[in-house]
């Protein structure tokens, strides 16, 4: 504020003003009487405009009209003028009603005024935008020509007529330093066809990119359509490629919410846009509700998964975060993203493992948090395959450790995020997953809200393929796939993080949300697209090898098992198991018992770091748990080992060939769940 009274422009500005006001009054009386004042009417001019205006410039400043630089008028300005017009009309009523009381004062007059008013400051505002505007203009065309070298200019065409290629125009044509030459337009709405934007026309539907970019020698295509679906943005690419033309994006509709749409925000396709989902709409109100002023731990903070949950738990006010992880590096930046780019500092990092309960119990008695998102777990198939004990160590005996001390300290709501691998589990990881889950369902009931969201992969997490294809490709190849019919669910990893708040606030307990995750992908087909991104030709100048199914991979991953019963939940990305069945008390008391004692013999052979009785005594407690043997390829890319039956069908290994006895009550328990 003391700041704006030092700046000479404001005063400038205010003069400005107050000469227009002093016009407008005056004007509103020569055309009320058609140009001719009696002396009576002038004198009434100078009587009340010194009572008057203080007053309406006391209005225009309340409403921030002279903070902003004139140069950059736009319509929220126009509209902000277009109010303190009509209040400072309504304050010279009120005013000459109460002094006056409107003897020998025309009415019209004040009306009058206040449409002058609104014309002649709209006007000056406007035109000093067009002067600074016309400015750039001839000192870049003075630059260009001072320097002797001209650079070409780029024709460019914008796909979307709608608000961001409009945005998108304008941030062009106003930056100087951008030697670019918009041509027009096209979009797919019928509507805008044949129609111009800032007299640029829109030439029809996205089809004729071919014929228009033939015809006017464009250089590079802006695609400005923020909210196209996958399928939508492959069609977009699809003909870009075929015109042979560069092409950027911007990203998501999420820019557009947050006003983050410019020129800076182009960028070159990547796959997640060709993934693209439609954007998750959440019941924020009911998010809010059990999430503003609480305390929330975060175990696994400092993952993929975990940050994100992070990222989207401060947006609804919480008392406090208190963030655990295992990994140093990945605690630290999380933490300092929160202080520093997300200005969010009531928080605390725990740095230790889940599973060691002397710590953990200290951390719930002096945090005692009310909400737990539990997030930590290994991941990793194939390694956990080769180190099965931190599998059951971290994701069983961590899961159960988090569990306990949250029923112990009375938190409200404890969510264990799981995964599409804990149905019919192929891989110690998918198992280890289960039995959290089958964990979560047999302490529920003790005044702690349990329940699990389980989902599939998360494009661009950590350990996921497409980093791993994106560095290979860095590289010039090859890109390495397991096997040409291997499939997956992919999501986003903030569509994920949103979707675990939402389901969060519809659990009552026991519940396992199952996220809605689309249409599985195939990798070979994702590998692909990745290739032909870059502006390359898959196995011309990219090879891609298939290495073979590793140890405790699927070819297809499922969300639910046969026998499940799936309901709808209010949000339509949010489906849910039934609840476990369980007809008595003593039932689950009963289960909880034989459990117990199933996972005590399980953490003592973990201790051992024996993996062939690790697998064996899961096939005790998980009769559905069938280890996959790898699947090789040949050499040529061809899988000589085929897997297409039913996806359980799977190859045991050789320890798991005898059958297995499984307790009764164990058997009842998974067909239920």
């Amino acid at each position: 504020m003391l700041g704006q009274f030092s700046n000479h422009r404001f005063y400038v500005i205010l003069a400005a003003d107050f000469v227009i006001f002093v016009m407008a009054f005056f004007g509103a009386y020569l055309l009320r009487f058609d140009f001719i004042l009696e002396p009576v009417y002038r004198a009434q001019i100078v009587k009340m405009l010194p009572l008057l205006l203080p007053g309406k410039l006391a209005i225009f400043f309340l409403f921030g009209l002279y903070r902003g630089m004139w140069r950059y008028t736009n319509m929220v300005d126009l509209w902000k003028l277009a109010q303190a017009s009509l209040v400072s009309t309504v304050y010279y009523t009120a005013f000459t009603f109460v002094v006056f009381g409107f003897q020998g004062v025309p009415r019209s007059v004040l009306f009058i005024d206040g449409i002058l008013t609104f014309i002649m400051c709209g006007g000056l505002r406007v035109g000093i935008r067009f002067f600074y505007a016309a400015s750039r203009r001839v000192n870049r065309f003075s630059s260009l020509s001072d320097t002797g070298s001209r650079p070409k200019t780029k024709s460019i065409l914008i796909i979307g007529a709608g608000d961001a290629g409009e945005k998108m125009y304008r941030e062009i044509t106003g930056n100087p330093r951008l030697n670019y030459q918009v041509v027009g337009f096209l979009d797919d709405d019928r509507s805008k066809w044949r129609r111009s934007l800032h007299r640029r026309k829109v030439y029809g539907g996205i089809e004729m990119l071919p014929e228009v970019a033939g015809r006017e020698k464009i250089d590079e295509v802006l695609i400005a359509v923020p909210a196209a679906t996958g399928p939508q943005m492959r069609r977009i690419i699809e003909i870009c490629k075929r015109c042979e033309v560069r092409y950027r994006t911007l990203p998501e509709i999420g820019a557009i919410i947050d006003g983050k749409v410019s020129i800076k925000s182009l960028r070159d396709v990547n796959y997640e846009d060709l993934l693209r989902r439609p954007p998750v709409k959440l019941d924020a109100a009911e998010i809010s509700q059990y999430l503003q002023g609480k305390r929330v731990l975060v175990t696994g903070a400092g993952g993929s998964i975990g940050s994100e949950l992070c990222r989207q738990i401060i947006r609804f006010d919480p008392q406090e975060l208190i963030l655990v992880d295992a990994g140093e590096t990945n605690l630290y930046h999380i933490q300092m993203e929160l202080q520093h780019e997300l200005n969010f500092s009531r928080y605390r990092c725990i740095l230790g493992q889940v599973q060691d309960q002397p710590l953990m119990d200290d951390v719930f008695s002096g945090n005692r948090p009310q909400i737990i998102f539990h997030a930590a777990a290994y991941k990793h198939v194939p390694m956990l395959e080769k180190n099965p004990w931190q599998a059951i160590s971290n994701n069983v005996l961590g899961s159960r450790v988090v569990m306990e001390l949250a029923i112990k300290y009375g938190v409200d709501r404890f969510v264990l995020v799981s995964t599409d691998k804990a149905v019919r589990p192929t891989s110690v990881m998918g198992a280890s997953k289960r039995l959290a889950e089958m964990l979560m369902q047999s302490l529920n009931g003790n005044g702690t809200r349990l329940m699990t969201v389980r989902f599939g992969n998360v494009i661009g997490s950590s350990g996921s393929v497409l980093p791993l294809f994106r560095r290979q490709l860095e590289r010039g190849g090859p890109i390495t796939v397991t096997h040409p019919e291997v499939t997956r669910y992919f999501m986003t990893i903030p569509e994920a993080a949103q979707l675990i708040l939402q389901a969060a606030g519809l659990g009552e307990g026991g519940e396992i949300f199952i996220l809605e995750m689309g249409t599985p992908v195939k990798i070979s087909h994702m590998a692909e697209e990745l290739v032909r991104l870059s502006g390359k030709e898959p196995g011309k100048d990219v090879e891609i090898i298939f290495t073979g199914l590793r140890d405790g991979e699927k070819l297809y991953e499922e969300l639910i098992t046969q026998g499940e019963d799936i309901v709808g939940t209010k949000h339509k990305k949010i489906l849910m198991l039934r609840s476990n069945g369980w007809n008595s008390k003593n039932n689950q008391n009963e289960f909880m018992q034989w459990l117990d004692e199933a996972l005590e013999d399980l953490y003592r052979i973990a201790s051992t770091h024996d993996a062939l009785a690790i697998r064996g005594k899961l096939r005790k407690i998980l009769p559905e748990y069938v280890p996959q043997q790898n699947i090789k390829c040949a050499p040529e890319s061809k899988c000589y080992k085929s897997n297409k039956a039913a996806p359980d069908a799977a190859v045991r290994h050789p320890e798991n060939q005898a059958s297995d006895k499984v307790s009764p009550l164990a058997a009842s328990h998974l067909k239920l769940t």
